[in-house]
């Protein structure tokens, strides 16, 4: 582990348990029937734990997607062409993707960065910070070196960092990468344990009688890397993708600063069980957006203990779901901030009968 990444672990605290239960005195004397706005209040306690504020605010969101490619790819695990992830950049660059659209509906930031894309790419407005030029292929050998993993991490860590100088109170890391729900079903498995087959569902859309052509390149990739299931470093460095690496450092940092993460689908999920291996509070820092229709996600949800705030069939990823659930996150701190108490508004307390 590089003394940046050792640093930033460091700096990550327990959240504010005291501080939540504030939040929670508060919550319940407001206009409303003790815990009548369910999930909303128990999103905002969780924010006032990790932003230590009895009333945390959590706009502007930032949203950063890191794109890289997957030598395993050459597997024939995917729907589409690995030339996909550089022209959807371009689409990005364009503002012509999902992500685009929804996070100009919240008025957030959003930054692309190139953090292995197979090809270079020469345009105005993207960040490169390649760790290579896509990983190698994991069905013959480990997808990177030890050193392009700690850079990889790194790389989301500079770019967190920046979004939240930049005035991001919430950060959603988002991706594109051909390939990329293997290398998440690999990291998923090796986690959590469970059999790869339930894992794998179609990513970009590859047919069903594909599935099991897709789990059996993964099972054997796992029988001979043998990737240490508790070493981040290690999972990243055998099965992982450099922004699956990119996306943990941007939730180690983000945690390190007290600012909250809004998880996307199955490749963020996945990168946030790495994160959690780098410290196991990181995951307190974090709420699930929304739960995609990758098989994958629900067993990488339960490995963190998370409940979704959404279910809307989604498997886009870009952080788009993310970016939908966001304006509940914001109402849960509306909530806090601005409904009246009983007090306030004169309004007459429940009263219990006997």
């Amino acid at each position: 582990m590089s003394e940046r990444i050792k640093t930033v672990v460091e700096n990550i605290q327990a959240v504010n348990k005291e501080m939540g239960q504030a939040a929670q005195q508060h919550l319940n004397n407001l206009t409303k029937p003790i815990g009548s706005l369910g999930e909303l209040e128990n999103v905002a306690v969780q924010l006032a734990e990790i932003t230590g504020s009895k009333l945390p605010e959590v706009f502007p969101p930032g949203v950063i997607v890191f794109a890289a490619d997957h030598g395993i790819a050459e597997e024939g695990v995917s729907a589409y062409p690995q030339e996909v992830t550089a022209q959807m950049v371009m689409n990005f660059l364009n503002e012509g993707a999902a992500i685009n659209a929804f996070t100009k509906s919240v008025n957030g930031f959003i930054e692309i960065v190139d953090v292995g894309v197979k090809s270079n790419i020469d345009a105005d407005g993207l960040v490169v910070d390649k760790v290579g030029f896509g990983t190698k292929n994991f069905a013959k050998g480990p997808a990177m070196t030890k050193e392009e993993a700690i850079h990889s991490v790194e790389v989301g860590m500079k770019r967190a960092e920046a979004m939240i100088n930049k005035g991001a109170k919430l950060i959603i890391v988002g991706e594109m990468g051909i390939a990329n729900t293997t290398a998440s079903s690999a990291i998923v498995a090796s986690i959590t344990g469970v059999n790869v087959r339930s894992l794998v569902g179609q990513g970009t859309g590859l047919a069903a009688s594909a599935l099991d052509y897709k789990a059996g390149v993964i099972d054997d990739a796992l029988k001979v890397l043998q990737p240490d299931c508790n070493d981040p470093l290690d999972l990243l460095q055998k099965i992982g993708g450099f922004e699956i690496g990119a996306m943990a450092g941007a939730m180690l940092y983000a945690a390190s600063q007290h600012i909250p993460i809004l998880l996307d689908g199955f490749i963020c999920t996945a990168s946030a069980l790495v994160a959690t291996k780098f410290c196991p509070e990181v995951q307190d820092y974090m709420i699930a957006g929304h739960h995609s229709v990758e098989p994958g996600h629900a067993a990488a949800l339960d490995a963190l203990g998370k409940k979704s705030l959404l279910t809307l069939n989604l498997r886009l990823g870009e952080g788009s779901g993310a970016v939908l659930a966001y304006p509940l996150v914001e109402a849960a701190t509306r909530m806090a901030r601005e409904m009246a108490t009983f007090d306030d508004a004169e309004v007459s307390r429940e009263t219990v009968k006997n």
